[in-house]
């Protein structure tokens, strides 16, 4: 104990919560770490182990342990999920500062700053969690802080800003997927993508097995939120051949990152530079949908079809 009270003075005050844990495990199909590596390890339950052996002292503050607990994008829908209602989040958030204190920072998910940095501070301002700063030593992230949304990712001008553990949803990992999507499946018309904070992982879970195989109109890509989404991605599809590209983002005010005011911006822009290259400017379209509103997505995304099958491809 008393090396539990030196250590985890952060965690300290969840003892109780963390004990209410049932280990149901409701909380895994809904996390996107969990689905894109298939191990339990990476699953929020593992992390609530996990900071309960570090507050117990069973398990030792190694940097294996520490990097679990520091992947992760805060899309809260393992709270959503929780029977017991952990707050699973802030006791995540607590355990970093214990691990920080310790000399263990990840990065995790955690955003990085790479030597190429200007130190414009542009990253600085558009961080809406306050977690990135300026130092004698340049730009750095407090790891207890960054909720990891990418948005310092999406407006550094000279790349610098990264985030090492991306999951699947870095901008070259989409792109790529985009891309052998539509050269794959002869029906292909569309890309969406979809913010994993509102409902992406519930439209997945409803999914049967064989539609992952089928020949398709459409994919759904999912990104960390809609700040992060960059020009590149969006418009990387028509060089596919994709007929149009939907973006889903979470309603005004509902996006704890303000990603979706981004979003909007970004789309419109990109709207008007197809406009002055004759091209339909609606085949880049951006929708608002309210967290868990799975029928309203795909209703959205039969209508875009539609929209796109009367468009015919780009010619």
């Amino acid at each position: 104990m008393e090396t539990k009270e030196k250590n985890f003075t952060h965690l300290e005050k969840w003892e109780g919560t963390l004990a209410a844990c049932i280990r149901c495990g409701y909380c895994f199909e809904h996390c996107p770490m969990f689905k894109y590596t298939n191990w339990e390890s990476d699953a929020p339950r593992a992390k609530i182990i996990t900071a309960f052996g570090l507050l117990s002292g069973d398990i030792e503050p190694t940097p294996a342990a520490a990097e679990k607990l520091f992947n992760c994008f805060y899309c809260k829908r393992c709270e959503a999920a929780c029977s017991s209602g952990v707050d699973l989040t802030e006791i995540f958030t607590d355990a970093k500062k214990d691990l920080v204190e310790l000399g263990l920072n990840g990065p995790g998910t955690t955003s990085i700053t790479q030597m190429n940095c200007a130190r414009c501070l542009i990253c600085v301002g558009a961080c809406p969690h306050e977690a990135r700063s300026h130092k004698e030593t340049g730009i750095e992230t407090d790891p207890a802080k960054c909720q990891s949304c990418g948005i310092c990712v999406e407006v550094c001008p000279a790349g610098a800003a990264k985030i090492e553990n991306n999951f699947g949803t870095s901008r070259e990992e989409l792109t790529q997927k985009a891309e052998t999507f539509l050269n794959s499946h002869s029906s292909a018309k569309a890309i969406v993508f979809a913010c994993n904070w509102s409902y992406y992982p519930e439209l997945q879970a409803s999914q049967l097995p064989e539609s992952e195989t089928k020949d398709k109109a459409y994919e759904i890509l999912v990104n960390m939120c809609g700040g992060r989404l960059e020009a590149q991605l969006l418009m990387a599809p028509f060089l596919d051949n994709a007929w149009g590209v939907l973006v889903a983002c979470c309603p005004e005010g509902e996006c704890q990152h303000e990603g979706n005011v981004k979003a909007k911006k970004m789309v419109a822009n990109l709207q008007k530079t197809l406009e002055t290259i004759k091209i339909d400017p609606e085949r880049i379209h951006i929708v608002e949908i309210p967290a868990g509103d799975k029928a309203l997505f795909q209703a959205e995304i039969d209508t875009f079809v539609d929209k796109m099958n009367a468009l015919g491809p780009i010619r």
